[in-house]
């Protein structure tokens, strides 16, 4: 049907007109090609500019133009209709893959005859945990899910132990070869050893991890079942045992107890929290919190369970399917792993507590290479039919990229989503280069523009949480600090009692006082006639400034001027 169907459609038509102009009659004969793909109107304007047609016949040119095109059209509709029956009556289409066809038709495209969407396990599952969360079971939630924390902690502090004997046994293997090398031992029998050891590492290794997974795979397993189970018997009021299980014993509780004998206590964090509006005209509110501590902090489970824990997961917990998300912005380099760095730390964070609703941090890792080799080879195959022959300098960084296709550039970043972490419920992994630590920072760096990508996709996705390291690094040495500020030309040498490092908005700034022993917020007056000054906007000097973090807390919306550095 389709060659019969193109010859149908194919064919070339005259479009006569016939008109008068005083006492001449005149005929118009144009060929057109049917079916017409140009718009009508812009064909009848091209007809009356190209035969400088006069203006008296132009609405009856187009009607008669109009009119022409129908009606051809119905006729070559009519025809491939006609065709495509006969092809029926004489069997050469199959009846039943037609009536399929225009089936699959009507449920594509008519809403009336479409399938009804089916609900995922995983939108079930959210479901019925958003209604738990929000009802007396939580503390019974979150206490399994601290039973279940507290025991894959345990299994990562028994891997951890042995690890460390194995190593120290290899340790001493290896000084005690060493010791007889070029003695009665040559490099060979240490490249032999070193081999074993390696191997005897690797294999206690995969035997952790393959527990470790086993162990999370059955805890989520049981957590979910648990979970709807627990929904369906809430919804059945005649239920006899849903007291028993919505129930708190402190007895159950388990408490990971260090190797002295005192439970972890938690560590005092200093911070000071302050509101700015940003904006010209229609201006925002935000509450920004400056504090001292470890960007994993916001992560980490702590091991009591104390009333003041709880509830800082429990606000977790009831805001995961939530418009009010929390998200933290981690600075790693071109390499999607879990290897090095912080990278590794947080990895290690995650795997200590089972995730209930999203995937592990690995397997979120590997579906993000997957997709990284993807868009890298489209964007490749792209600049190569854009820009063709280019200078050997482009052809080398062409080259680099491809190169390393499965890497990141500076001022791209990754997103992991998690549930089983303390405060946060999105990691942003921003990749930022060595300019960073340098101090050549300008407002249109990669890291910049990472950071405002990253506070765009925050608004357009519910996040109205971030938390940011201040000054775009995880550890701030007093080398970097010096270098930093010899090149804001502060005058190191003399050391000055106030000085600037960066500016929080318009209003507000963070100075340095005594060549960096303290941190201290002022804001900026005016008093009414023209003079305008400094003074201090709170007491909130902070001894130590080794860790640094900057958390923006947004009442409606985050914008790409929350932080500007």
């Amino acid at each position: 049907m389709k060659p019969n169907k193109g010859k149908a459609c194919a064919r070339e038509r005259d479009f006569v007109y016939k008109f008068s102009a005083g006492n001449q009659h005149l005929v118009l004969t144009v060929p057109l090609k049917f079916p017409v793909q140009e718009n009508i109107s812009h064909l009848h304007g091209r007809l009356m500019l190209l035969h400088n047609l006069p203006c008296i016949v132009e609405n009856d040119l187009k009607q008669s133009l109009n009119k022409f095109v129908e009606e051809e059209t119905i006729k070559d509709y009519d025809r491939e209709a006609e065709m495509a029956l006969e092809a029926v009556k004489s069997g050469k289409v199959d009846i039943n893959q037609l009536a399929d066809n225009w089936a699959k038709a009507y449920k594509e495209t008519t809403l009336e005859y479409a399938k009804p969407e089916e609900t995922s396990w995983d939108e079930d599952f959210a479901d019925v945990y958003h209604d738990l969360i929000h009802s007396p079971a939580s503390e019974t939630l979150l206490n399994l899910e601290h039973n279940y924390f507290v025991s894959i902690s345990e299994l990562i502090s028994e891997r951890d132990v042995e690890l460390k004997k194995l190593r120290e046994r290899q340790g001493a293997e290896m000084d005690k070869v060493m010791q007889e090398l070029g003695k009665s031992l040559t490099d060979q029998d240490v490249n032999s050893l070193a081999a074993q050891h390696f191997e005897s590492q690797q294999d206690l290794e995969n035997k952790w991890t393959n527990e470790l997974k086993q162990s999370t795979a059955i805890q989520k397993q049981e957590y979910q079942e648990w979970v709807i189970k627990l929904h369906q018997d809430l919804k059945n009021p005649n239920s006899s045992s849903i007291s028993d299980e919505i129930k708190v014993q402190p007895s159950q509780l388990r408490e990971s107890v260090e190797g002295n004998g005192r439970i972890y206590e938690e560590q005092r964090l200093l911070e000071e929290s302050f509101t700015i509006h940003l904006g010209a005209q229609l201006k925002t509110m935000h509450n920004l919190r400056l504090l001292r501590a470890d960007m994993l902090d916001f992560c980490k489970h702590k091991r009591n369970h104390r009333s003041g824990v709880k509830l800082h997961r429990l606000q977790t917990a009831m805001s995961l399917y939530s418009t009010s998300l929390c998200g933290l912005v981690l600075l790693v380099d071109n390499r999607i792993s879990s290897y090095s760095g912080i990278k590794r730390d947080f990895a290690t964070v995650c795997q200590e507590c089972t995730d209930f609703h999203f995937p592990g941090i690995q397997e979120q890792l590997e579906i993000i290479q997957k997709v990284v080799l993807k868009a890298r080879a489209q964007r490749s195959s792209k600049s190569k039919r854009h820009h063709g022959n280019k200078n050997s300098g482009n052809e080398d960084k062409c080259k680099n990229i491809e190169r390393n296709q499965s890497n990141i550039l500076p001022g791209e970043f990754y997103i992991t989503r998690h549930s089983n972490l303390s405060e946060i419920h999105v990691a942003f992994h921003l990749c930022v280069d060595d300019n960073v630590r340098s101090g050549n920072v300008t407002a249109r760096d990669p890291a910049i523009m990472g950071l405002r990508n990253i506070l765009k996709v925050c608004c357009t996705h519910d996040i109205t949480t971030i938390s940011i390291p201040l000054l775009l690094v995880h550890d701030m040495s007093e080398i970097w600090l010096k270098t930093k500020l010899e090149e804001k030309e502060l005058g190191w040498g003399r050391e000055p009692a106030d000085m600037c490092l960066t500016s929080l908005g318009n209003d507000y700034s963070m100075v340095l006082e005594e060549g960096g022993a303290c941190v201290q917020v002022c804001q900026r007056f005016h008093d009414g006639n023209g003079l305008m000054g400094w003074r201090n906007f709170s007491d909130c000097t902070i001894p130590g400034t080794a860790d640094l973090t900057f958390t923006s807390l947004s009442h409606e919306q985050l914008n790409r001027d929350a932080v500007m550095f």
